[in-house]
């Protein structure tokens, strides 16, 4: 067993990588690193994260070897484990993604619904891409991926990689929700046991245990029917956020057995959400005036400082920490029961067994080792399978060509519903992707 290790962060140029570079020397006795390289393909983006990367790495990670890179060979040469959160297209794309739907009278968000398709489809060609290259010079990295919307991602990759095992798709949002309901209870979040089903963005928790096995889930809804609820670090989240996280408390009282993912509402409550969002300026917009304009202002002042001690990065620590947690399991055969993407092969029964569910699991050196959750009910089946189905003619549609399977998969959707409304905004995302998409017969 290796005790250091190199590792490959693809989406150098992101907003969220210097929260993860701070995770990285946070956990650094956790999870040691012996080399470093950030890749993206876009040169500038990157450089200003990496200069700071520089400096901030030399204060509190000091021997680590560090570099930033455009270079395939080089990012990908003897790594061990590959981190990778990408976003086709950027944030223009993004924002398209968002208001072209919402133009048209439906959901317009970054993952959910028709926006999710558009993101989805302009996702797959490029994660196939660097999926072979990670294999051409690492054939047994680990790859984790953050890449979104990551349950079109995943079932696009399984199908393209149906035997390489050491691809695991993961998401930040249940860990999100852990460390929120540990806010709430006043409770250490890490040594809570969750049970968990879904697909990813849709899911439910069903059983909360805390280290004596008790289940907290009764207290946690009793709590935020009355109280209400807010993110974990609420004080660093943009007001839409916010927004997202107070319908919590819709959703649990109108469905009160289980406890929600928050990207829920938009399939539950479609028309409200529709309402209440402005088409002209969208959460792409609110990153882009706020997260983005601050982590690259604090990453240049960082850099020309020549010192990260007073440091003021806004950032998500689950999201940080979480991929850092995820393969230190894996590394040190750990152990540990986390939240990820797997196929089902029974572990929700009454599911199809080549769905790509998201539910808890042992991670071990070998990879994830799911925990059965059995039969579910009417209502949450029923869900599922329709989503499920979108999902999988979405993937349908990009490895087909297929206009057909494009429109039966926005049909499908429970944030659109009408064919007639499926084909006007499938016909506007197709001009708006020129380029990105495959075209479609």
């Amino acid at each position: 067993m290796k005790n250091s290790f190199n590792v490959t962060i693809v989406g150098g140029g992101s907003t969220w990588t210097p929260g993860l570079l701070m995770s990285m020397c946070k956990m650094k006795d956790r999870f040691p690193i012996k080399k470093l390289v950030m890749y993206d393909i876009v040169e500038q983006r990157q450089a200003v994260i990496g200069e700071f990367a520089k400096v901030l790495l030399k204060e509190e990670y000091p021997g680590l070897e560090f570099s930033y890179t455009t270079n395939k060979e080089e990012a990908y040469k003897d790594v061990d484990f590959v981190f990778m959160q990408i976003r086709t297209g950027g944030y223009k794309m993004r924002e398209q993604d968002e208001k072209v739907p919402l133009s048209l009278g439906v959901i317009g968000q970054e993952t959910c619904g028709a926006g999710g398709f558009a993101y989805g489809l302009r996702s797959i060609r490029d994660m196939i891409e660097i999926v072979n290259d990670v294999r051409k010079h690492s054939k047994d990295a680990w790859i984790l991926n953050y890449t979104n919307p990551a349950a079109i991602v995943a079932e696009a990759l399984r199908r393209v990689f149906p035997e390489d095992k050491k691809i695991l798709n993961i998401c930040d949002q249940p860990v999100n929700l852990l460390r929120s309901y540990g806010r709430v209870l006043g409770m250490d979040s890490s040594k809570f046991e969750p049970v968990y089903f879904g697909l990813n963005h849709f899911g439910w928790f069903t059983n909360l245990y805390d280290d004596e096995g008790k289940d907290l889930l009764p207290k946690l809804k009793e709590v935020i029917n009355e109280r209400g609820f807010i993110p974990v670090d609420a004080e660093q989240r943009d007001k839409s956020w916010l927004d997202t996280y107070a319908m919590v408390q819709d959703m649990v009282k109108d469905f009160p057995d289980y406890l929600p993912n928050t990207y829920l509402q938009y399939y539950y409550y479609p028309d409200y959400k529709v309402a209440h969002l402005n088409p002209n300026y969208t959460r792409a917009n609110e990153v882009m005036d706020g997260r983005e304009k601050r982590v690259f202002d604090e990453c240049r002042r960082v850099a020309e400082a020549g010192s990260a001690k007073d440091c003021h990065m806004v950032h998500n620590d689950a999201h940080g920490e979480f991929i850092v947690e995820v393969a230190e399991s894996i590394a040190f055969n750990k152990g540990r029961i986390y939240i990820v993407i797997v196929e089902n092969n029974g572990i929700i029964s009454n599911i199809q067994d080549d769905a790509m569910v998201e539910v808890a699991a042992v991670l071990t050196s070998n990879g994830p080792r799911p925990l059965a959750v059995g039969t579910i009910g009417t209502f949450y089946k029923g869900l599922m399978e329709s989503q499920l189905a979108y999902e999988k003619l979405a993937v349908d549609a990009y490895f087909e060509g297929s206009y057909e399977k494009a429109l039966q998969a926005l049909t499908l959707n429970r944030t659109i519903v009408s064919a007639k409304k499926a084909r006007e905004v499938l016909d506007a995302l197709i001009e708006a992707n020129k380029g990105y998409w495959p075209e479609f017969k």
